[in-house]
C-alpha cells in the first residue's frame, strides 16, 4: 500500500453544487465549511477548510464502502498545522491496512469493523455514526481497534416549514474516553456536531445554540448519579497514619499522621506523637505520600466527564481560563447542589475582540464600553478573572484591566496582536498566559503583528533559540516581572507537543498512559509538532523548546511567581512538573507550582494549598515518592475533597480510563 502524495489546496476535490453542506462555527463566528457527496462509481467524498484563529486546516478524503457497509478503501490528502494529512486504508485479501502520518500497521480482517481514520474531514465521522446508528444494537468494531456504541439521549425540533426536521442526539462511546453527543435527523442522516466547534447542517446555523443547550442538558442528566456514586462524606474523622507527608506548602516529612474531621485538618505531627480519634477511618500510608489537591492552573473545563477524569489525576482546583459562559454557569450551580461531580472552580471570563481570529469561547466585544460592561458582569456572575485574548483591541486593555482591578479581579491572558509583553505589563496585567508570549517580547515585529494567528508558536519555534536572557529586552522584562510579582502560566507541555516531537513520536505527556485509554485517543498521542518553516529543522524548534524551558527556570530563579497549568484534558499536569524539574527546579518547588502557588495567586492559600492545621483537607494520597521523582504524583489511589473520600480507581473508571498508569522503568 502506497502513502498518498502530499496534495496542493489546488488539487484538492472541488465540491459539486449539489454537495451536502456543513458550517464550522462557534460562539466567535464561521471558522470554515465541510462538504460531502458521492459520485456515480460510489465513491464517498468529503472537503474541507478551516481557519481556527490562523490555524489552516485544508484536506479532502475519497472513500468506498464494501459489501459489508464499512470502509473498504480510503485516501485522505490534505495539510493541517502539522504537516501533511496524507493516509490511506485498504482492505484486501482478508487484511487491513492502513497508514497515516503518525502510524501504520495491518491486522486480519475477519468481521465487520469500520476504520477509525486519524484525520480527515468531518465526512469519515459521519460514515462512522450513520453506520453505527444503523447497526445492530447500535455497536460496531472499530479499527485499529476498540469498540464503538451509541445510545440517543435528547431529541429536539428545529427549523420551520419544509426545513422542519426532529433530531436526535447519540451519545457515542468509542471515539473518546468519555461520551461523544452526534446529532442525527429522522433518516439518521448526520446533523450536528457539537464539541465547542460545531458542524451543523447548512441552512441551521441559527438553533446551535438550541443544539449546545439540549445536549448539555442531556449530559447533565448522568451526572447526578456519578455524583451521587463516588462521593460519599466520610463518617467520621480519617486519619492518613505513616505516611509521608508534603506539609506546609515547604517540605516532605517521612512518617507522619494527617488527620480530617469535617472537610477540615485537625492534627498533623509524627506518627509516633499524633493519634487518630476513636472511631476514625484508617488510611495506612506506608510507603505512600499525601500532598495538597493539585491544581491546574490553565484547565478549560470540557464537559461533566472532565470532572471525574481531574479528581482521578489528583486534581482537586482548577482555574478555567475561558469557556462557554453558559456552561461554566451551569457547572458551578450543579457543583453547589451537590449533582456534579468536580474540583472547585475558579473561572475567568475570556474577552476577545471581534474577527477572524476571534476565540472560539468566552465573550466578543466591537467597543470599550462592551468590553467594560462584560468585566462587571462577569464579577457579577462569579468570575474572579478576566483572560484579555489575542484580537482585543490594544487601546482597550488598560481601561478594561483597570475596571476588572477595581472589582478585585485578576487579569492575565494571551498579548492582543500588536502588543510586547511589557506593553501587557504597563498596561495591566498580573499575569502572562504560556510561555511563548513571555518571549514575546524578544519577538521580530512581524510576529508581534500577528500573534494573534499561529505566529505566536511559529515565531518563538522559530527565534526563541537565540534569546539572551542576560541582555535586552529579555533581560529588563525578567526583572520587572519579579519585581512586580508578574505571574507566568508557562504551559511548557504544550510547547514541547509544539516543537518537539516529529508525527508518529509518542508524546512523553502520555506515554505512562498508553493502553489504558480507547486506540483513537491514543493515536492522538503521537501526532507530531507544527509543520516545519522553509529553512528551519526540527533540531532548530527543539533548541527554541530547550530555550523557553530554560526561560521558565530564570524567571523562577528570579522571583517570578510560576503556576502549572495543562491547557489540555489533565493528564499532562505531571508532564509540566516534570519539565519544571528538567529546568532546574527541585520537586519541592515543582511540586509548589500546582498547590500553594497557585491557591496565593487565588488568594486561597488561607484555606487550601498546603497541609496544615485548620486548612481544608484538599488531599492527595499517592504510590511512591514524588519527593525523589516528580512522575510519582501520577500514581494517585486516594483524593480527599469537601470532606469525601474517592477511590482514584473508581474515577479513572468512570473517567473511560481502564487502568492505572505505568510506573516509570
Amino acid at each position: 500500500m502506497t502513502q498518498a502524495a502530499p496534495a496542493a489546496l489546488s488539487d484538492l476535490a472541488k465540491p459539486p453544487a449539489d454537495a451536502e453542506l456543513f458550517t464550522i462555527m462557534s460562539t466567535a463566528g464561521v471558522h470554515g465549511h465541510s462538504a460531502r457527496w458521492t459520485t456515480p462509481d460510489g465513491v464517498h467524498w468529503g472537503r474541507e477548510s478551516i481557519d481556527l484563529r490562523g490555524q489552516i486546516f485544508e484536506v479532502d478524503s475519497a472513500s468506498r464502502l464494501g459489501a459489508d457497509g464499512m470502509i473498504d478503501h480510503l485516501v485522505v490528502r490534505g495539510f493541517t498545522p502539522q504537516g501533511d494529512a496524507a493516509e490511506t486504508f485498504d482492505i484486501a485479501g482478508g487484511t487491513a491496512g492502513w497508514k497515516s502520518v503518525v502510524d501504520g500497521a495491518s491486522a486480519p480482517y475477519a468481521r465487520p469493523a469500520m476504520y477509525n481514520a486519524f484525520g480527515g474531514p468531518v465526512d469519515l465521522t459521519v460514515d462512522i455514526v450513520e453506520a453505527l446508528i444503523a447497526a445492530p444494537n447500535h455497536t460496531l468494531a472499530m479499527l485499529p481497534g476498540g469498540e464503538a456504541h451509541a445510545e440517543p439521549i435528547a431529541a429536539l425540533t428545529v427549523g420551520e416549514g419544509a426545513a422542519k426536521r426532529t433530531i436526535t442526539a447519540w451519545s457515542v462511546t468509542g471515539f473518546s474516553n468519555t461520551p461523544t453527543p452526534v446529532w442525527v435527523d429522522e433518516s439518521g442522516k448526520f446533523f450536528a456536531l457539537d464539541l465547542g466547534l460545531t458542524f451543523i447542517r447548512a441552512g441551521y446555523e441559527s438553533v446551535q445554540p438550541q443544539i449546545d443547550k439540549a445536549q448539555d442538558d442531556a449530559m447533565a442528566a448522568r451526572a447526578p448519579i456519578i455524583a451521587h456514586a463516588l462521593f460519599k462524606k466520610a463518617a467520621g474523622p480519617v486519619a492518613f497514619t505513616h505516611v509521608r507527608a508534603f506539609v506546609d506548602g515547604k517540605r516532605y516529612v517521612d512518617d507522619e499522621t494527617v488527620v480530617e474531621d469535617h472537610g477540615v485538618i485537625i492534627a498533623v505531627g509524627p506518627a509516633g506523637t499524633v493519634k487518630a480519634p476513636e472511631g476514625a477511618q484508617i488510611i495506612d500510608g506506608v510507603g505512600k505520600t499525601l500532598v495538597p489537591g493539585l491544581w491546574d492552573s490553565h484547565q478549560h473545563f470540557g464537559d461533566d466527564f472532565s470532572g471525574p477524569t481531574l479528581l482521578s489525576l489528583g486534581v482537586t482546583s482548577v482555574r478555567d481560563p475561558g469557556n462557554i459562559t453558559s456552561h461554566t454557569l451551569s457547572r458551578a450551580a450543579r457543583r453547589a447542589s451537590g449533582d456534579l461531580l468536580m474540583p472547585h472552580l475558579y473561572p475567568s471570563m475570556l474577552i476577545d475582540g471581534k474577527g477572524p481570529y476571534t476565540a472560539q469561547v468566552g465573550e466578543s466585544v466591537s467597543s470599550l464600553d462592551e468590553a467594560l460592561a462584560v468585566v462587571r458582569k462577569a464579577k457579577a456572575d462569579g468570575f474572579v478573572a478576566i483572560k484579555f485574548y489575542g484580537s482585543f483591541n490594544p487601546a482597550w486593555v488598560a481601561p478594561t484591566a483597570a475596571e476588572a482591578h477595581r472589582l478585585g479581579m485578576h487579569v492575565h491572558g494571551h498579548i492582543p496582536a500588536g502588543m510586547r509583553t511589557m506593553d501587557a505589563i504597563n498596561a495591566g496585567y498580573d499575569e502572562i498566559t504560556h510561555i511563548y508570549f513571555v518571549a514575546m517580547q524578544a519577538m521580530p515585529d512581524d510576529v508581534v503583528a500577528k500573534s494573534n494567528t499561529i505566529a505566536r508558536m511559529e515565531g518563538p519555534a522559530k527565534y526563541a533559540k537565540d534569546m539572551n536572557f542576560d541582555a535586552e529586552p529579555m533581560k529588563s522584562l525578567i526583572a520587572t516581572m519579579a519585581a512586580k510579582h508578574i505571574t507566568s502560566d508557562p504551559t511548557l507541555v504544550v510547547v514541547e507537543s509544539l516543537m518537539v516531537p516529529d508525527n508518529g513520536d509518542l508524546s512523553p505527556a502520555y506515554a505512562p498512559f498508553v493502553g489504558t485509554l480507547p486506540p483513537a485517543v491514543e493515536r492522538g498521542f503521537r501526532q507530531g509538532g507544527l509543520e516545519l518553516a522553509p529553512g528551519y529543522t526540527r533540531a532548530d524548534y527543539r533548541a527554541s523548546f530547550k530555550k523557553l524551558e530554560a526561560l521558565v527556570e530564570a524567571m523562577h530563579k528570579a522571583g517570578v511567581p510560576i503556576v502549572a497549568g495543562t491547557d489540555g484534558s489533565g493528564l499532562e499536569l505531571v508532564r509540566e512538573l516534570e519539565l519544571y524539574v528538567d529546568a532546574g527546579f527541585t520537586p519541592v518547588e515543582a511540586l509548589q507550582a500546582a498547590t500553594v502557588a497557585p491557591a496565593h495567586l487565588q488568594h486561597t492559600d488561607d484555606k487550601t494549598g498546603s497541609i496544615a492545621v485548620g486548612k481544608n483537607a484538599d488531599l492527595l494520597l499517592v504510590e511512591g515518592d514524588p519527593s525523589k521523582n516528580i512522575g510519582d504524583l501520577r500514581h494517585t489511589r486516594l483524593v480527599m475533597m469537601d470532606g469525601g473520600l474517592m477511590n482514584c480507581d473508581d474515577l479513572r473508571k468512570v473517567a473511560g480510563i481502564s487502568a492505572r498508569p505505568k510506573f516509570a522503568d
